[in-house]
């Protein structure tokens, strides 16, 4: 199951206000938080564990997994060991995430805590350091992937060190997570924040375009907020995207038939498995709605991102939805209904021969 988080730092906000956005994120069913004991590890130690326990804590009533970030130094400050992780389950993790690792050994023997904490890897360095750590024969259910984020503009991953990255995790089986930008947030573990992200091409969109976007890849399971505070209706917006199929954001034309507009969004929709280029074709409405009319009414040229309905000038194709891919020329006999979002016409390149696919109203 997919989940999504939000992260929190303490060392940026008052505890109070850690444990009120948690209460929120907990109300739109968010079960992720990330949090770094890293940037926190410059305050006196007793005063940041007792943080952290009462930030936990909360998180604990709402059964959301706490996953926090470290290091090799703030390993040793807390005395921590590879075969002792007692300290991290006494402040109610319910994992470790290690920003900089070990030799491969170490992790693997982490792996086995007798606690069941998660341990984490860095997804993003793109090496083979998962596999020299399951070269040691560790256990992979309590193996987690997570990339980074970054808050320097221009500095966040290329695309495709993303996919490369993330498919050796997610072809392992590993549960891996990625990180989205909220806009309304301030805060993140360090000075500066321009924006926190994984990937640097979303830096600048919306959070649930984003998240879709993530899930999109199918090599995302958890959408992790990096900085905090996002707002309520970001995280509103998040917790009602359907995570299991791309759920496109459409406007209507202002005319648009009664059937046609029953067609876009509540029709269960697919393309067929003989894709084509030009358009993605769910063909069920044409089936389901024989013997309807479908009288030609908009006809204007196709430009990629339209939602088209063939006429009853098409005869057998009546009644037929169709995503454009590309630019057409209408010919005569297909009206345009409604258009996808711009900020989301990229996701068009993710429909593919079966894809499952739906159309919400834009706000």
């Amino acid at each position: 199951m997919n989940k999504l988080g939000i992260s929190v730092y303490p060392n940026n906000s008052s505890v109070n206000e850690i444990k009120n956005y948690i209460r929120l994120a907990a109300k739109y069913n968010f079960k992720r938080i990330f949090t770094c004991l890293i940037s926190a590890s410059d305050k006196d130690l007793d005063i940041v564990l007792e943080e952290f326990k009462e930030i936990v804590s909360v998180a604990n009533e709402y059964d959301m997994e706490v996953i926090a970030d470290i290091d090799p130094n703030v390993f040793n400050k807390l005395k921590a060991s590879i075969f002792d992780l007692k300290v991290f389950k006494e402040i109610g993790l319910s994992g470790i995430r290690l920003d900089m690792g070990f030799s491969g050994y170490e992790e693997s023997v982490m792996t086995f805590n007798e606690y069941g904490l998660k341990i984490e890897l860095n997804i993003s360095n793109g090496t083979k350091y998962v596999d020299n750590i399951l070269s040691y024969k560790a256990n992979l259910n309590n193996l987690y992937g997570c990339h980074n984020f970054y808050p320097h503009i221009y500095t966040g991953l290329s695309y495709d060190n993303f996919i490369n990255s993330s498919k050796q995790f997610k072809e392992l089986g590993i549960r891996t997570a990625a990180f989205v930008n909220s806009p309304s947030a301030k805060y993140g573990p360090w000075p500066v924040s321009e924006g926190l992200c994984t990937l640097e091409m979303h830096r600048d969109l919306p959070i649930e375009v984003q998240a879709k976007h993530l899930f999109a890849t199918g090599l995302i399971d958890d959408v992790i907020i990096a900085n905090a505070f996002a707002c309520e209706e970001e995280l509103k917006a998040l917790s009602e995207l359907n995570k299991n199929m791309l759920e496109f954001t459409v406007e209507l034309i202002e005319d648009i038939r009664d059937l046609d507009r029953k067609i876009v969004l509540e029709e269960f929709h697919f393309n067929r498995g003989d894709s084509s280029e030009y358009m993605a074709r769910s063909t069920q409405s044409r089936v389901k709605y024989k013997g309807e009319s479908f009288p030609p009414y908009n006809l204007v040229d196709i430009k990629r991102g339209d939602i088209l309905i063939d006429t009853d000038l098409y005869t057998r194709y009546a009644g037929e939805l169709q995503i454009a891919l590309k630019d057409m020329k209408n010919i005569g006999k297909t009206n345009v209904v409604a258009r996808i979002s711009k900020d989301e016409l990229f996701l068009l390149d993710y429909i593919k021969p079966w894809s499952k696919f739906s159309f919400k109203l834009k706000e």
